[in-house]
This record gives C-alpha cells, sequence and structure tokens, in this order.
C-alpha cells in the first residue's frame, strides 16, 4: 500500500536527548482523554445521523437484511455435496499421528540451556536502540497512511550505517511543512529539541522529540474558526469565535536562527505571518501575494531578511522591520514551488518552479545569474549542500533526483537517477554530513542516499572548498549593507 512522505527534516547531531522521556498518564487524565473523544464521536455522530435522516435513509435496514441472511441455514445441496452431517464423525485414515511426530524432539527448558540460540533476549538491544547517541542524527518526515497521518523520527547512523525507526506521533491532520526548531517558550530560557508542522488546517502545532508517546503539541499557533454550540446551563456568548492566525493550509515553515522566538509561515490563504512565540501571537501579516504561498525561507544569516515564493509566479524578498514599504519582487514563467537562500554567496538564492525551471538570483539585481531547465516536471526539492560548495540538487514530479554543479554560476549536470519512488515530494540535506540526503516520494517511505558513493560525484566535488561555519558570519555580515541597499531600490 502506498504510504506518501510529504515533508522531511534533519536534526544535528547531539541536540537531542540521550534517554528521550516517556509520557506516563495519570487515571484522571486518561479518563479526561476518553471523555473528550467520546464527546468529538458523539458529535460526528449526531451530524451523520442527521444528514441521513434528511436525505430519508434508515441506517437500520440494510444491517437487519444482513443479519436476517447470515441466520439461514444453508441449502440442502451444499449438505449432501460436502455430507456436512458427517463431518464430525470423519475418522482419520492417515498412518502418521501428530503424538508420534513430536516424540524425537528435544526442547530445552529456556532459551539460556540452548546452544543453537544465541540472541537469549532481545531487550538489550532495544534498550539500545532507544538511546540516542551523539554521533545519531534524527530525521524526520511527514507520514500519510490511509487511516492517519504520523510524524515519524527516524536514527540515522553514518558510521555504524543504521537506520531505523526510533518513535512516531499520531498528527491531526495531513502534514504539509517540517521546521525543526530550538526555542523554548519557558521563562527559563532553556534550549529545547522541537518540530513545528504545518498542515492542512490553519493550526500550527508544536512537538517535543526528546518525548516519546506523547498524545499533544507543546504548543500551538493559530487556531480554526469554530461555531459554538450552546451547552445546557451556561451561556453562548457568541456564534463564532475567530482566533487570529492564518484561515487556511500552513504551507511552508522557517525559524529564525537568529531571533529564535521568530517564526514565519506561509499559507494557503495567501499571507505569510510572523509569528512571536514567546507570547504565541503573529506579530506581522505579509499580505504581498495575491495566491497561495508556497514557500518561504530566512535568510541564514541576516535576521531580518524573509523570502517567499507563491503560486501568483512571484518571489518577494521583505526586509521583516519594514516590510510593507521595503521589499522587492521577481517575476517568473511558472508557479514557484521551493526557495533557497545561497549560505555561500549570502546575497544570491535559488528559486525553482512547476515547469521545471531553477532560478538563481541576486538580491541586488533584477535579472537572474542563470536559468536552468532541471526538470521536464515541477521542482518539488531544492536543496545546497550543508558544506559543499556548489553542490545542488533537486528532486522532482518526473521521479528522478538530479545532481549539479553550479560553481561559477556555469550549472552543469554530474549525475542523475530515477529514485523508483513515484512522484518525489521533498527533500532535505543533512547539516552534519554534506553527502548526505532524504528524499520522500509517494512510495517507499523516507530513503537516505549518500550521493559520495557515486564516482562522478567524487570526482567533481571531493576536493572541493568546504563552508566552515565559524566564517560564514563574518562573510554574511559585510554582505548587510548590500541586501539592504537592494530592497530599498
Amino acid at each position: 500500500m502506498s504510504c506518501p512522505v510529504t515533508c522531511a527534516a534533519w536534526v544535528c547531531r547531539g541536540v537531542a536527548k540521550e534517554t528521550p522521556e516517556k509520557v506516563q498518564l495519570s487515571q484522571e487524565e486518561l479518563n479526561d482523554l476518553i471523555e473528550e473523544a467520546q464527546d468529538r464521536l458523539g458529535d460526528a455522530a449526531d451530524g451523520s445521523d442527521e444528514g441521513q435522516m434528511a436525505s430519508g435513509v434508515n441506517v437500520d435496514a440494510p444491517g437487519r437484511a444482513k443479519s436476517s441472511h447470515e441466520n439461514e441455514d444453508p441449502p440442502d445441496d451444499e449438505l449432501d455435496e460436502y455430507d456436512l452431517e458427517n463431518y464430525d464423525e470423519e475418522e482419520c485414515t492417515g498412518d502418521l499421528k501428530l503424538g508420534d511426530s513430536l516424540a524425537t524432539l528435544a526442547v530445552y527448558g529456556s532459551n539460556d540451556n540452548d546452544p543453537y540460540i544465541t540472541l537469549k533476549t532481545t531487550d538489550q538491544y532495544e534498550e539500545e536502540d532507544f538511546l540516542i547517541k551523539p554521533t545519531d542524527n534524527l530525521v524526520l518526515c511527514g507520514r500519510v497512511d490511509k487511516d492517519y497521518c504520523s510524524l515519524e523520527v527516524h536514527v540515522y547512523n553514518h558510521e555504524e550505517n543504521s537506520f531505523y525507526i526510533h518513535h512516531d506521533i499520531i498528527l491531526p491532520a495531513y502534514p504539509l511543512s517540517l521546521e525543526w526548531l530550538n526555542f523554548d517558550p519557558n521563562p527559563d530560557e532553556s534550549v529545547g529539541n522541537y518540530v513545528a508542522v504545518g498542515n492542512m488546517t490553519p493550526v500550527i502545532d508544536i512537538w517535543d522529540l526528546d518525548v516519546v508517546e506523547s498524545l499533544e503539541p507543546v504548543f500551538s499557533l493559530g487556531g480554526k474558526k469554530e461555531k459554538k454550540k450552546k451547552k445546557k446551563g451556561k451561556k453562548s456568548l457568541s456564534s463564532e469565535e475567530t482566533v487570529k492566525g492564518h484561515t487556511d493550509a500552513v504551507l511552508d515553515l522557517s525559524w529564525n536562527k537568529q531571533s529564535r522566538n521568530v517564526l514565519a509561515s506561509a499559507s494557503a490563504d495567501s499571507t505569510v505571518i510572523l509569528w512571536d512565540m514567546s507570547v504565541g501571537k503573529p506579530a506581522a501579516s505579509l499580505m504581498l501575494h495575491t495566491d497561495k504561498v508556497q514557500t518561504l525561507q530566512f535568510h541564514p544569516f541576516e535576521t531580518q531578511t524573509l523570502i517567499s515564493g507563491s503560486y501568483d509566479k512571484s518571489a518577494v524578498l521583505y526586509d521583516c522591520r519594514n516590510p510593507q514599504d521595503n521589499h522587492r519582487v521577481w517575476r517568473f514563467s511558472g508557479q514557484v514551488e521551493r526557495v533557497t537562500w545561497n549560505h555561500f554567496s549570502p546575497c544570491n538564492f535559488l528559486v525553482s518552479t512547476e515547469d521545471g525551471f531553477v532560478y538563481c538570483l541576486d538580491a541586488r539585481s533584477d535579472k537572474p545569474l542563470f536559468t536552468l531547465k532541471a526538470h521536464d516536471e515541477e521542482v518539488s526539492g531544492l536543496q545546497l549542500s550543508s558544506q559543499i560548495k556548489g553542490c545542488l540538487v533537486t528532486s522532482s514530479a518526473d521521479k528522478h533526483v538530479k545532481i549539479w554543479d553550479i560553481l561559477g554560476d556555469r550549472p552543469s549536470l554530474v549525475h542523475s537517477r530515477d529514485m523508483k519512488m513515484g512522484v518525489l515530494f521533498c527533500s532535505a540535506c543533512c547539516p552534519d554530513l554534506p553527502f548526505v540526503f532524504a528524499f520522500g516520494g509517494e512510495r517507499d517511505g523516507l530513503r537516505v542516499w549518500d550521493i559520495s558513493k557515486i564516482s562522478a560525484v567524487n570526482e567533481v566535488f571531493g576536493n572541493r572548498e568546504r563552508l566552515v561555519l565559524a566564517n560564514a558570519n563574518s562573510v554574511a555580515s559585510s554582505s548587510s549593507n548590500d541586501l539592504e541597499t537592494a530592497m530599498e531600490s
């Protein structure tokens, strides 16, 4: 059965707790959850019954018809054909009895005494898999099954060549985007290990990745527009209550690494919202697009700089200190699918579109540095290697992943592969391992691929310059004034 993976994200090494916590509910908390679930099911059943009564359908009739059919006796011709009346009186005609076949079989009292069983118990291995090692990366993905949606937390260890599901979290709606963050809203300002999940509802849920078997998010941003039902003994304050935030699905998220309490969200309601997670409310709403906002990303080094891409075939660069008056717009041939900053060239960013093109742009110029026809269909994944300069990996609805060398703004194809995963929805590069990428598609779950095993990749990028994070901020700060000038012009 096909179980699509719609979004993916990595967690750096050394971030997760060595021993994750497990949720243990008290009897009172369990009863509250059961009552809440029963209330929801009751409301759904009431709505269903009202609809059926309105359409004049008798819901009991099919059940009665089925029951009467099951109680009927089988026809006489079946009894005669298979001699069912004498079924219990049949005698065994074989010479071999079950007791005889097992008579010479030796059995040990326990696995500890059996020399042929080398794995006496699996408890030790399960405990080892539960622990998170300092060399482990977490890989997160949103998975859609037939009956439910979940957030899967995988453990990937490159040195040990291990990759397995550590735990999963049941999600309330179809997942569309994931963004890791370490901001903790608690007053002590501790560093956490969280993931923000955007889905088909206007609500953004933030989950604690260090807690296993959690039933509720740590906190949520935004809310649904709900009708209030009048309950017995209570006065109805209003027929509707509107919570500030998005009014449609959340398509993408971006966390500000410099201003850690800020999260940006892109929505199908054509808006971008900047959230202040310390208070759980929107700090600003950006409404410069005229159609669904599909993608967005904060600048890796400049706190105030944000770029977004939309179905209106445009990308907008904002100075978030004064976004309405200080922004810049680029137009493209198709709907924008993904945007990403080039952390090697802080003034440059990449844009992919639904018609298979990839554009490289300088924030200070209107014309693209290069235009690349990368795929035959929409480019759903657009990832630069975390450390290898000029290494670009794209994935597409045409089922292929392609590796490009874009050094010197002259893109050339290094390798192409059909992943056999159907339509590809997402890709993500490991922050600690520059050649390791994760991909999600319409089948075969989440797949991790180390592209360094390809000879052509080693040939091109083996001796290529790598990003040194210690120097990245100094490079970015030198370009800060250029970006501000670009948006003012």
